[in-house]
């Protein structure tokens, strides 16, 4: 096994200005992009009835800032009484004032809360990158653009839903459960919040234990807006939480992006208490790159695909699969440009790569790598000076493994990238499709009809042409087999909040 390292640039190690205040904590960060004071709290409440409200049980739990290991804040533990409280909340809402609004007055509520993300997207930002981990520059250029698009897109349709279904009637499902996943806090509750608002129903949200002060923001821009009370509601919590709001006899749908085996068991609740269900599952997505491809082009992508947010996307291009013939140049290219990924600090304006998400997220991560080394194959990381405290991971890939390794099967959910090659067409789709997922792929090549022929062939919900990880709220996203079912965004993540009469 080949252990090759090499050194990487190090960064200027910055530190946060914190200012105690009878409210909570200011953190000011000169080194952000926009330098700005970010109140936070010494403990927050369940957003419930237009209100934030203790938990019933009085219990609260820690989240920390990955990128320092500091302590931030404390959360509100949730349980069945609260998840109760909240579900009534949003019953009263869908049954009173939210279902006497015309079609066109809920738009205007929920354009105003995309113009109060924009106006409030650097403390978005901020928030996001301190409670999460990603790079600042991602959260600010990448996260909140799309957040605010989302909610200005169904925003629009809200009065238009005869064009969803054309000749059909349609109303609002009711009363609808959302449990968000802590890689895209914010823009996995627009992926889920915006379209449930504009199709006329309600909602009760459960944010990821471990990333939930920008959905708790949110309850504030809910507030600032005017939407009526009970419409949003927000419960934190751990897996006891979700399990509740699942379980709840009067929710009619359940949106859940997450793990695939929590996915499984959520599939089974619902089948038994009768909801609608729609989930985004996890992946092991496959980026193809041919001969003919504009190769540094191909190596941007494959950096985009697996390092982008640590590597904490469900449809990470965490599979590539690379033409024969060049596969000594793209490695030699590939490890150049990972050498200049910049792993540090997530509020400076600098990183490329920030912090892992959690403790248990980082020891995953590593147990994984140690088991992969044993496996065989070529393994290769950059060779990071990385911060003491926080949780860092560098880059790294393994080579040439066989396809019944843990690497090249189980999703690690990190900056970890199995490489494979192919020789035709046919083997690099069936190479592809040798999974148990199917949510994503990306293909790199200079002929379109190659393009289109195997993307015909590939069995994945979308697929990207000679780019990966670009998203856009007209389209649909979604996958098949264990990455789940049902479609969010465009047209298409409007049907399952919707009841065809």
């Amino acid at each position: 096994m080949s252990m090759t390292k090499k050194k990487a640039k190090t960064q200027t190690k910055k530190k946060a200005v914190k200012q105690k205040t009878k409210k909570g904590m200011v953190f000011e960060y000169s080194e952000a992009p926009e330098s700005m004071k970010v109140e936070i709290a010494k403990k927050y409440e369940n957003y419930i009835g237009g209100k934030f409200v203790a938990p019933k049980s009085g219990k609260y739990f820690e989240t920390t800032n990955p990128g320092t290991g500091e302590v931030l804040t404390k959360l509100a533990l949730s349980f069945k009484e609260d998840v109760d409280s909240a579900v009534k909340a949003a019953r009263k809402a869908f049954k009173g004032e939210w279902s006497e609004l015309s079609a066109s007055e809920r738009g205007k509520y929920i354009y105003r809360i995309a113009r109060l993300i924009q106006e409030r997207s650097r403390e978005l930002a901020i928030l996001e990158t301190l409670d999460g981990g990603k790079p600042i520059k991602e959260s600010r250029d990448v996260d909140l653009p799309l957040v605010a698009q989302h909610f200005f897109y169904n925003a629009g349709w809200a009065d238009k839903l005869e064009y969803v279904l054309p000749g059909k009637e349609v109303k609002p499902v009711g009363v609808c459960g959302q449990i968000i996943p802590w890689n895209f806090p914010l823009l996995m509750l627009a992926w889920k919040i915006a379209p449930a608002l504009a199709c006329g129903n309600t909602v009760v949200l459960k944010p990821a234990e471990t990333t939930s002060l920008t959905a708790l923001r949110f309850a504030e821009i809910c507030t600032e807006a005017g939407l009526p009370a009970g419409v949003v509601n927000i419960v934190t919590g751990a897996g006891e939480t979700g399990q509740a709001l699942v379980e709840h006899k009067d929710i009619d749908k359940i949106a859940f992006t997450g793990s695939t085996e929590v996915g499984k068991l959520i599939a089974k609740t619902a089948g038994i208490t009768h909801k609608k269900l729609t989930m985004e599952l996890g992946g092991k997505s496959a980026n193809i790159i041919f001969a003919d491809s504009a190769l540094d082009q191909a190596i941007e992508g494959v950096i985009a695909g697996i390092y982008f947010n640590q590597g904490h996307v469900c449809c990470a291009g965490s599979r590539v699969l690379v033409e024969e013939s060049i596969k000594e140049t793209f490695l030699k290219k590939l490890q150049k440009r990972m050498k200049q990924i910049r792993v540090g600090n997530p509020m400076d304006k600098n990183t490329d790569m920030g912090a892992i998400n959690s403790k248990e997220q980082l020891s995953k991560i590593k147990e994984m790598v140690k088991l992969g080394q044993g496996e065989g194959g070529e393994f290769w990381q950059v060779d990071n000076d990385l911060p003491r405290k926080g949780n860092y991971f560098s880059p790294c890939y393994f080579v040439d493994q066989s396809a019944s390794c843990t690497i090249s099967r189980e999703e690690v959910f990190g900056p970890v990238l199995s490489i494979t090659t192919f020789r035709t067409p046919e083997e690099a789709i069936a190479k592809a499709n040798d999974t148990n997922y199917g949510l994503a792929a990306g293909i790199w090549s200079e002929k379109g009809s190659k393009v289109h022929k195997v993307a015909a062939g590939l069995r994945a919900g979308v697929i990207w042409a000679n780019t990966y990880n670009k998203f856009d709220a007209t389209s649909p996203f979604g996958g098949f087999k264990e990455s789940g079912y049902g479609r969010e965004g465009g047209r298409h993540g409007l049907l399952p909040y919707l009841e065809v009469k």
